[in-house]
């Protein structure tokens, strides 16, 4: 199991990360969240053993995570840290980068693991190509790979999934975390992507100017969305004032409302329809700001409405 207990870490005077702490058990999977700047990176790299921790203390299977000071070479060998600057070998080929990771004591075993990771990366097809000649999410898919070829106990992804394709990553998330519980490995995946934090994690973190905002199983940050901040992630974000829908304020996401059939104190005039598949979101221009909820069905520009909380 990894525990952290971040009470302080600094740049030089500029704090990055105050009281942080959570606990992985192995295999599970833990999704951070947060703005560009919040210390995502920064939490991984302290993790992996880049930086040193001079208040708070990382521990695995109850032994000290030390960190650069004690290690000669930094990062610890049970865990592998996919970071965003990708550790890829441009001129020898997909096949040749995951080989340099195995024992090459059997040949044979070799090349079986070698066409595993191609399967799950799902770059078969490209297993003779050189690495320079690929894309930047092709890249990014060499080194996830490459970094599972030891089969590490604790994988760090930092934004593993910025340069892939929609297409290509919704089946690539799939089969990828299926196969880090098949195999009990820990994971933490540093992302802007809440749906992606949703739907594939055991424990989200979010982080707000490098202090925890929400910790929990996705279904409790979900339902508990506390601030605008918290609420932005998942949709536009309806911030209705207390005395309105209860004595309280309300942050509440466009499916927590929807059209009454009676007038109510929440109203507004329709001012844009977007078009999501599905549904449309609806806009509209009220005395409390901007308001946005779901309808099945398209509504006339300017049409007056009322609207209420989903039950």
């Amino acid at each position: 199991m990894l525990e952290v207990t971040l009470s302080s870490f600094s740049y030089a005077e500029t704090e990055i990360l105050k009281d942080v702490s959570f606990a992985l058990q192995k295999g599970e999977h833990l999704a951070v969240l947060g703005e560009s700047g919040c210390g995502k990176s920064t939490l991984l790299h302290i993790i992996y053993g880049l930086l040193h921790v001079e208040h708070g203390s990382l521990t695995w299977d109850s032994k000290p995570l030390l960190g650069p000071r004690h290690n000669l070479v930094p990062g610890e060998p049970f865990m592998k840290l996919v970071a965003q600057e990708l550790n890829v070998m441009p001129f020898t080929t997909v096949a040749e980068n995951l080989a340099t990771h195995l024992s090459r004591l059997n040949e044979k075993d070799d090349a079986s693991r070698v066409s595993e990771l191609l399967e799950v990366v799902d770059l078969v097809e490209h297993a003779g190509r050189k690495v320079k000649d690929l894309s930047g999410g092709q890249k990014q898919r060499v080194a996830l790979a490459k970094a599972l070829a030891k089969e590490p106990e604790l994988l760090l992804l930092d934004e593993p999934f910025s340069h892939i394709d929609s297409f290509r990553k919704n089946k690539l998330r799939r089969v990828l975390f299926n196969y880090l519980k098949e195999k009990n490995i820990a994971c933490i995946t540093a992302t802007h992507d809440s749906e992606e934090a949703l739907a594939f994690s055991d424990k989200l973190l979010v982080l707000h100017r490098g202090k925890t905002a929400a910790y929990g199983n996705p279904e409790e940050v979900y339902t508990s969305l506390s601030s605008p901040y918290l609420a932005g992630f998942f949709g536009e974000i309806n911030s209705i004032p207390a005395g309105v829908l209860s004595k309280e304020l309300h942050i509440l996401l466009p499916h927590q409302l929807k059209l009454s059939s009676k007038e109510t104190k929440l109203k507004g005039e329709v001012i844009k329809n977007y078009f999501k598949g599905n549904h449309y979101l609806i806009q509209l221009k009220s005395e409390y700001g901007s308001l946005f909820f779901e309808s099945a069905e398209k509504l006339p520009l300017g049409s007056k409405v009322y609207l209420t909380r989903q039950n």
